[in-house]
């Protein structure tokens, strides 16, 4: 499972998520990508999920790139505890995910293959996606 090495700040406030994704919103290393139409958070749980289900479909061939990291802490309080005496523990990672933000990438494969790859991510993930294909600049 992904997370930083080292952060600077072990707890972190949770923040809102507004507008579109403003970088990360291109198909910049393969050839079909993974596009979000909704805004929440990704844990590191569910980008590995997805990350595995595509290479385990796709069997060596191609590339996969994971377009995003879980760097920010969300905390928690366990079960049945008082409110008070401080923040909860780090429960897990996340990673904040906007409209627009592509999440995967998938090269070297044929569109159907990288279809029905993508497709298997897709479900794996609690937000809207869609395929992209890569827009060639001149």
């Amino acid at each position: 499972m992904q997370m930083p090495k080292r952060v600077k700040f072990r707890k972190m406030q949770r923040g809102r998520l507004r507008g579109n994704a403003a970088s990360g919103n291109l198909v910049e290393f393969g050839e079909f990508g993974l596009q979000c139409l909704g805004r929440g958070f990704l844990t590191a749980r569910q980008i590995e999920a997805g990350r595995v289900a595509a290479s385990h479909h796709i069997a060596g061939e191609g590339r996969i790139w994971v377009r995003v990291f879980p760097w920010k802490p969300m905390s928690a309080k366990p079960a049945e505890v008082r409110m008070g005496t401080g923040k909860g523990d780090v429960e897990y990672w996340c990673t904040p995910v906007k409209p627009g933000m592509i999440l995967y990438e998938l090269g070297g494969l044929p569109e159907e293959v990288a279809k029905s790859a993508l497709n298997r991510i897709a479900h794996k993930l609690p937000l809207p996606v869609r395929l992209v294909r890569r827009r060639h600049k001149i």
